[in-house]
C-alpha cells in the first residue's frame, strides 16, 4: 500500500489551458527543490515529455484503453516512487473520451481510479457568474471524482476576478489561483514538433518550462495545492514492477547477465520516443538499451542486436530521416543481416524506398506520401503470423495517429489485422513495421521475444519469419522459438 501525494489537473474541455498549468506546476514544484513527478492521461507522447522536462524525470503515460484499468494504479506508484507531489494531466475534458466511453478511459476514470482530487482549469475569459454553475455541475456529476479547487484562467481585470472567486465561493469552491490574460505565455514548441524538442533538450524548450514555472509560482497558491494533492488516500496494492510483469507474462527468468544483447531504441538524452517502460521492460528482460537519436546519429550504437523505433517522432521530420544516409544504410544493413526491428508511427515509412519523394531506409518494398487527413484513434489488433513482437493470433490493443500513407497498405505477410479495416504493415524476416503504436506495459512478454530475437545463429533458435517483401542477398535461414501468447489488456 501506498500513499502518494497526487492531483489531476483537469479542464471543461480542450483549450482551457490545462497542459500549460500542468507543466508550470511541475516546474514551480521542481525551482522549491520538491520532487515531483508528471503523467498523461492518454496515449499523448507530446505532454507527457514536457511534463517530464518540468518534472526533471521522465514524464509517463496512463492509458486504460493501451494497458488495462487494472495496471493504473501501479503503474502510477511506479512512476510515483520518489517524488512528493505528482501531477496528472488529463486529456481533453474531465469527462470526456476519445472513444466515446469515458467511464473506462476517460480523465474522471483515471481520477477515480487513484482517488486523486481534480484541480480544474477554467478559460473564465467570456465567462462570469454562471462559472459556478458550470463547477457546480462538474463537482456533482460523478460521485466517484473529488473536485478540489478551480484555477482560474485568462481573467480580464480585478473587478472580473472578484466576482468570480464570490460566485465560487457561493457553492464552497475554492479558487487556487488567477491569471489575467497573457499571464500564461504561448511559450512550448508548437505540436507538430512532438517530443523532439524535449528529446533533444532544446533551449526553446527548456526555456519554455522555466516560464511557465515562474507563471504559475506567481498565480498559483502552491502551498494549498500541495496541500489538496495531500487529501489523497492510501493506493491498495503494489507498484508495477517490469520485473514482476515479465515473470507473470512468460513465466521466465531474464537472460543471465553476460548474455545481454545492446538494443537500440529511438529517442534523445531528454525523452525516448515511446513509453517510458519501454526501455524498463526491454532491461529487466535481459537487454542493454541504448539511446539512438535517428535524426543526429550516424551509426548504431556498438554492438547493436535490435532496433525499436517507437511512434512518438513526428512524420514532420521526415526529412532529416531522409538526410541521414549513414544510418538508413546501418539500420537497412541490420534489417538484412536478420537483426529483429519493431518500427512504429513514422518508423514504418522510414523502412520504406522513400517517403513524399525522399529516400529512405529502402528495407521495404513500399513508398510513403503525406496524406491531406490524419488517421487517429485506437485498434483492437490481431498478429496474423509470428514474428519478434508476437506469436500469430495474439490480440493487442494500440493507438495510432498518423497523415503518412503507404503503399501497399500491407505486405505479403501484414503486421495487424483488425474488423472492419484492411492488413497493415510488414513483417518480413525480424521486421515488424506496423504504424500502430503499443505500451508494452500491456503485453510485457513483447520485451521477452524481442530480447530472445536477438540470438545470434548458434546462440539459441530464432523466431521463425516469413519473407514479405525484397529479399536480401544473404539468408540466415530461419528455426523455431516457442514463447507465450500476448496477454491483451482489459477493454
Amino acid at each position: 500500500m501506498t500513499t502518494p501525494s497526487r492531483l489531476v489537473v483537469s479542464a471543461p474541455s480542450s483549450g482551457h489551458g490545462k497542459t500549460a498549468i500542468a507543466v508550470g506546476l511541475l516546474a514551480a514544484c521542481a525551482a522549491r527543490g520538491v520532487p515531483a513527478a508528471g503523467f498523461k492521461v492518454g496515449p499523448d507522447h507530446t505532454d507527457a515529455a514536457y511534463l517530464g522536462l518540468a518534472a526533471g524525470r521522465p514524464g509517463r503515460n496512463l492509458d486504460p484503453r493501451l494497458v488495462g484499468a487494472q495496471r493504473i494504479a501501479p503503474l502510477f506508484a511506479h512512476g510515483a516512487t520518489g517524488a512528493q507531489l505528482s501531477v496528472i494531466e488529463g486529456a481533453m475534458g474531465l469527462f470526456d473520451s476519445l472513444t466515446g466511453q469515458p467511464e473506462i478511459d476517460g480523465t474522471a476514470a483515471v481520477a477515480a481510479a487513484l482517488r486523486a482530487p481534480v484541480l480544474l482549469v477554467v478559460d473564465v475569459a467570456a465567462m462570469g457568474h454562471s462559472l459556478a454553475a458550470l463547477v457546480h455541475g462538474f463537482r456533482m456529476f460523478d460521485e466517484m471524482v473529488h473536485l478540489g479547487g478551480v484555477v482560474l484562467n485568462r481573467v480580464a481585470s480585478p473587478r472580473h476576478e472578484e466576482m468570480l472567486r464570490t460566485a465560487l465561493d457561493d457553492i464552497g469552491m475554492p479558487v487556487l489561483g488567477a491569471l489575467r490574460r497573457g499571464d500564461l505565455p504561448a511559450v512550448l514548441p508548437a505540436r507538430a514538433h512532438g517530443p523532439v524538442p524535449v528529446a533533444h533538450r532544446t533551449v526553446e524548450a527548456v526555456r519554455a518550462v522555466r516560464r511557465l514555472g515562474e507563471a504559475v509560482a506567481g498565480a498559483l497558491d502552491l502551498d494549498r495545492i500541495m496541500a489538496l494533492a495531500d487529501t489523497a488516500p492510501a493506493l491498495a496494492g503494489s507498484p508495477w514492477s517490469p520485473t514482476d510483469a515479465l515473470a507473470e507474462a512468460t513465466g521466465e527468468p531474464p537472460l543471465p547477465p553476460g548474455n545481454r544483447p545492446v538494443i537500440a531504441l529511438a529517442g534523445g538524452p531528454g525523452a525516448p520516443y515511446t513509453y517510458v517502460e519501454t526501455a524498463e521492460l526491454l532491461t529487466a528482460a535481459g537487454a542493454d538499451v541504448v539511446v539512438l537519436d535517428p535524426l543526429r546519429d550516424e551509426a548504431l550504437p556498438p554492438g547493436t542486436r535490435a532496433l525499436m523505433i517507437g511512434a512518438g517522432l513526428p512524420e514532420g521530420y521526415a526529412e532529416e530521416l531522409s538526410a541521414n544516409h549513414r544510418l538508413s544504410a546501418a539500420v537497412a544493413r541490420l534489417a538484412h543481416e536478420g537483426g529483429p526491428i519493431v518500427a512504429e508511427g513514422i518508423g514504418l515509412p522510414w523502412l520504406t524506398r522513400d517517403f513524399d519523394g525522399r529516400p529512405m531506409c529502402g528495407v521495404l518494398d513500399a513508398s510513403a506520401t503525406t496524406g491531406a487527413q490524419t488517421v487517429a484513434g485506437y485498434r483492437e489488433a490481431t498478429a496474423p503470423a509470428t514474428s519478434p513482437l508476437a506469436p500469430a493470433g495474439a490480440r493487442v490493443t494500440g493507438y495510432k495517429q498518423h497523415r503518412a500513407i503507404v503503399t501497399p497498405r500491407a505486405g505479403q505477410v501484414p503486421a495487424w489485422t483488425w474488423s472492419g479495416g484492411n492488413p497493415e504493415g510488414f513483417i518480413w524476416r525480424q521486421v515488424h513495421a506496423s504504424q500502430l503504436g503499443l505500451h508494452w506495459a500491456g503485453a510485457p512478454d513483447i520485451a521477452r521475444r524481442l530480447v530472445a530475437a536477438t540470438a545470434l545463429p548458434g546462440e539459441a533458435p530464432q523466431i521463425p519469419v516469413k519473407a514479405g517483401v525484397a529479399p536480401p542477398t544473404e539468408d540466415p535461414g530461419e528455426a523455431t522459438l516457442s514463447l507465450t501468447a500476448v496477454t491483451p489488456p482489459n477493454p
